[in-house]
């Protein structure tokens, strides 16, 4: 295998003109997410000018999630998974333009904002585990790495496209021409939905093919969706190492009062921080063309998580901006390569029939890991300081996922497969239905699972 550095692999985007409209669509709609992050951000601000209220934005948010996430994971694996987006795609399109028409009216009720954003973001979590199982039936696995790193960079460069377009169309238009750009991406994410093939879970399209079923109708999930995550130490430990990272070492929250104390509270500094971050992501996805070419994905989520922890305890022992900044684009770097690596794990890894309700895990841990993780840390930094609370919290979070590497030979060792297994044909009640053999969970390297997030 050749070990030249590669750049961002392209391939899924020239082999499947589904997964190339997926990616469209689903980058258009990053973009309009952030654009209207910022203007809830500003409008909730300007009604209320309460750093209370604008905390409240995170439970609007963050609690649909929550509950909704769990419950669309075993929708999705109740029914197609097509039909599922296109109709929680649609509710965000009416609560966006919802936004819209308040913004329009000139609302004063900030609980009717945080109720619209909790919808739209109850709707988002609704068809998330379902929207995750896309790419690993639109795509050959050994692309499948390269299709989540190409979702991966879309996401980092909206995370710096995004605010500063929403900044502009601000200060111009005020918040309806944001909260318009927002409604248009949704729609245009809808619509590329119509261009994806039915995707039922694998045991329907069996049944369906047998009795004349449709593709939309709803079936009682395979059991033993929930508990399947423990029986398989390669998704656990995946899980694991990504609470480890997110929950011991999250920096966000730190980042207003590290700025305080060693840049004299400069706005442009603190602006600065997230954007490194979306850097050293942007830079890890341009290069990911290496990265999604290696075997061992376990080791390689591992790895990245150990240096997730290591730069973020090196951005709270920087003095010099230019260190801080670079810790940052490092920790940004290593957050998008475990990304990568631990999605087309836990896709690989979790029989198709039971991809929705792991995923619905994977979405909830990826939603409540860091908001936990930014309360520990400023909780931290009240009782000792910002420093002591990004040091101890970034070193946390290297051990942890040491302890997870060495107590779970099973994902240390995991290889992606070379080929997607295709379904089983029908089994006793003692095998683990779905579109590949259920191997021993005891099993080393050739039935290991997948790395987690770690940001």
């Amino acid at each position: 295998m050749s070990r030249r550095i590669r750049l961002l692999d392209v391939r899924p985007l020239r082999t499947s003109a589904p997964f190339r409209a997926l990616w469209i669509g689903a980058s258009l709609g990053s973009v309009g997410q952030q654009i209207a992050t910022v203007a809830v951000l500003a409008q909730v601000w300007e009604l209320t000018g309460s750093p209370l209220w604008t905390g409240a934005i995170g439970l609007a948010t963050a609690g649909p999630a929550i509950v909704l996430g769990v419950a669309g994971g075993s929708l999705a694996d109740a029914m197609d998974r097509r039909t599922l987006v296109r109709a929680t795609t649609a509710i965000q399109l009416l609560a966006a333009l919802a936004l819209v028409g308040q913004a329009a009216a000139g609302n004063r009720s900030v609980l009717l904002l945080l109720a619209l954003v909790g919808a739209s973001s109850g709707a988002s979590a609704l068809g998330a585990p379902a929207r995750r199982t896309f790419p690993v039936r639109l795509l050959p696995s050994g692309q499948l790495a390269a299709g989540l790193a190409l979702q991966g960079m879309a996401f980092q460069v909206s995370m710096l496209a995004g605010p500063a377009l929403a900044g502009l169309v601000l200060a111009q238009w005020r918040f309806p021409a944001a909260y318009g750009l927002q409604a248009c991406a949704v729609l245009i994410s809808l619509l590329v939905l119509f261009r994806l093939p039915p995707m039922p879970p694998l045991g329907a399209m069996a049944a369906g093919a047998g009795n004349g079923g449709g593709a939309g109708r709803m079936r009682r999930p395979e059991r033993g969706g929930w508990l399947y995550i423990l029986r398989r130490p390669t998704l656990w430990g995946a899980f694991a190492t990504d609470l480890s990272a997110t929950l011991l070492a999250m920096p966000v929250s730190l980042f207003p009062l590290i700025n305080e104390i060693r840049f004299d509270g400069d706005p442009r500094t603190l602006g600065l921080f997230l954007s490194a971050v979306a850097v050293g992501g942007i830079t890890a996805g341009l290069f990911s063309g290496t990265v999604t070419r290696l075997r061992r994905a376990g080791a390689v989520q591992l790895t990245a998580a150990v240096v997730w922890g290591l730069a973020l305890a090196g951005f709270g022992l920087a003095g010099p901006l230019w260190l801080a900044l670079g810790c940052l684009a490092v920790a940004g770097g290593a957050d998008t390569i475990s990304v990568v690596t631990r999605g087309a794990l836990v896709q690989l890894e979790t029989p198709d029939a039971y991809r929705g309700r792991v995923s619905s895990v994977e979405h909830v841990i990826g939603m409540a890991g860091p908001e936990v993780g930014n309360f520990r840390g400023g909780l931290v930094a009240s009782l000792t300081s910002a420093p002591v609370a990004l040091v101890t919290g970034g070193l946390a979070g290297a051990v942890g996922v040491c302890v997870v590497a060495l107590t779970n030979r099973p994902l240390r060792t995991y290889t992606l497969p070379d080929t997607l297994p295709g379904p089983e044909p029908e089994a006793g009640p003692a095998a683990v239905p779905g579109p590949e053999p259920a191997p021993d969970p005891a099993a080393p390297a050739a039935a290991a699972g997948q790395p987690e997030r770690t940001g």
